[in-house]
């Protein structure tokens, strides 16, 4: 019997997205793999995804070389017969539309891919907004952030490009000291060639990719490691040598870096260009109104620590944020237009009766808005537990495309970074974001019985930004005033 050979189409792993880029392989030619094993990691226009295989087979060809961006429905692998033997089952005729057809395995493992994502963020912060165990949003990488998800199978790694971009010391968000040692030194040609030249020049995966963002080429470095591998440090040396000397860049990096070390050019895709267009559209399609109040949480800060002491919630990180969130879904009670949208196709404004509490997070590969179902039903204590669950979902880069579509209201902590306040752009199909600023030890003006006097308190910012087309200016100010009012005294929650 003859050999046969099934390619593997690209699926459309999320809402209908059209294109994604191949970033890195994780099998090689001549692997054989199993059915659900992962075969590649790619960048969607939502987050990173790592696909798992249809087939069971030999490894024949890849068939798009990492960094490529490809259409949904390009064939990306050819997967033939097993080394012992022929395949255990024969596919059906595939389809552009459906290259798994009448295998029930190989549905499974589209379901598969289209579970599993890679956004690798950590929304978990110590100091932001007054939350020693809180979470953040607009989130930080922490250095220390423990261990991650990622197996170390050879064929499969599950380690995602997020940690790559961590290692180098020019990464935008955190270090992890740990990706350094994954895996073992392999051939920068094993799987397919991204650096110039046929030269085989041993490096980790983290270096390589490090090397590949930089535009440093290896084949023009001597590795200092063992066995002449070449290590982080070498990378680091090309770009910034001692005594200033010149940078060795590859001219035909590909991702798009030009000689000289004083400069360096990434291209736009993926999560990056999805947000600039999604920012850019909000930005100059709903007329932005911002807001700001200054307020002072002590009291919301005094509360947090004892619902820290209360039995029901010893088993759930509590921070301010907590507070914030319930204090929105209250002040909506009053003002439903910030929890509607103007649908200009329709000429209508669409009020919902359901919040979907948006996220903000930025990850290294751009800014992504996970959000909580029906956060309006939920019990203090269990939006909570959903507030833990989406940080821990995010940390262990599980968070799903359908757990980031439908967002009615989003607020970015841009405490995180200690800034005390910004003027966030809505998100497309919202008509309201709320910023929540740094909480610091101020001066404040308190009034008593004997007078005003100066005494030490927690003061924040909090700023709204509300499409002014269908929000005016009495309702923004309203649901602003709102939630400073539950900020500043939780128990005026009992008013709403």
């Amino acid at each position: 019997e003859g050999s046969r050979m099934a390619e593997f189409k690209l699926p459309d792993v999320g809402e209908g997205l059209t294109e994604a880029e191949i970033v890195t392989w994780k099998v090689k030619e001549g692997d054989t793999v199993a059915i659900n094993q992962i075969l590649v990691e790619i960048e969607t226009a939502k987050s990173l995804v790592e696909l798992p295989s249809p087939f069971a087979g030999v490894v024949q060809k890849l068939m798009v070389p990492e960094g490529e961006t490809v259409p949904v429905g390009t064939p990306i692998i050819a997967i033939g017969d097993a080394l012992d033997g022929p395949m255990p089952a024969d596919p059906t005729p595939q389809t552009e539309s459906d290259p798994y057809l009448g295998m029930a395995e190989q549905a499974g493992a589209e379901d598969a891919a289209r579970e599993v994502l890679a956004t690798d963020i950590d929304l978990s912060n110590p100091a932001a907004s007054g939350s020693a165990e809180g979470e953040s949003l607009v989130g930080r990488m922490k250095a220390d952030r423990g261990a991650t998800r990622r197996a170390r199978k050879p064929a499969a790694a599950i380690q995602t490009q997020a940690a790559f971009e961590a290692t180098g010391a020019t990464a935008p968000i955190g270090l992890d000291e740990e990706d350094e040692s994954d895996g073992p030194a392999v051939p920068s040609t094993s799987a397919v060639p991204t650096e110039a030249g046929n030269v085989r020049v041993l490096a980790k995966p983290p270096v390589r990719k490090l090397a590949k963002d930089l535009g440093v080429d290896l084949t023009s470095l001597a590795g200092s490691g063992p066995g002449g591998v070449v290590t982080r440090e070498d990378v680091q040396a090309a770009v910034s040598p001692a005594g200033g000397g010149r940078a060795v860049v590859s001219t035909n990096s590909t991702d798009g870096s030009t000689d000289g070390s004083r400069e360096r050019r990434e291209p736009i895709k993926g999560v990056r260009k999805m947000m600039g267009q999604a920012m850019v559209e909000s930005a100059f399609s709903a007329p932005h109104v911002t807001e700001w109040v200054t307020v002072d949480a002590t009291r919301t800060m005094e509360f947090v620590e004892r619902l820290k002491a209360h039995r029901e919630f010893r088993d759930v990180r509590v921070s301010p944020l907590l507070v914030l969130a319930r204090a929105c879904m209250l002040a909506m009670r009053r003002t439903p237009e910030i929890n509607s949208w103007w649908d200009d196709a329709a000429r209508e404004v669409v009020y919902k009766s359901y919040v979907n509490l948006g996220i903000a997070a930025a990850t290294p590969r751009g800014l992504v808005v996970p959000n909580i179902k029906d956060a309006e039903q939920l019990s203090l204590r269990d939006l909570a537990q959903h507030l833990n669950a989406l940080v821990e979902t995010a940390r262990a880069g599980k968070t799903q495309p359908a757990e980031m579509a439908g967002g009615t209201f989003t607020i970015t902590n841009v405490g995180v970074f200690g800034v005390d306040s910004g003027t966030p752009i809505i998100n497309p199909g919202e008509s309201a974001i709320l910023a929540f600023g740094a909480i610091r030890k101020q001066p404040w003006v308190i009034s008593t019985d004997a007078g005003d006097e100066i005494a030490v308190r927690h003061v924040t910012t909090l700023a709204l930004s509300f499409d002014h087309r269908h929000v005016d200016g009495e309702k923004g100010s309203q649901f602003l005033a709102d939630v400073a009012a539950i900020i500043e005294d939780p128990a005026s929650a009992l008013l709403f």
